[in-house]
């Protein structure tokens, strides 16, 4: 089994895991109805997906 030969310093502790942060989710507009939306993704507003009616929403 695998074991450490040394044991890891904090300054190389926390350079590995200074990449690890959570980062805020993009969030643009729906071109069409103004909506926020995820990028790639159908508006779930009106439907819509790069100016073309993928989805028919009723409501």
């Amino acid at each position: 089994m695998a074991v450490p030969k040394r044991k890891t310093s904090r300054q190389r502790r926390d350079t590995r895991r200074a990449t690890h942060a959570i980062e805020a989710s993009r969030i643009g507009r729906c071109n069409h109805c103004g909506a926020p939306v995820r990028p790639h993704r159908v508006c779930g507003v009106c439907g819509q997906y790069r100016g073309r009616q993928i989805v028919e929403i009723t409501e």
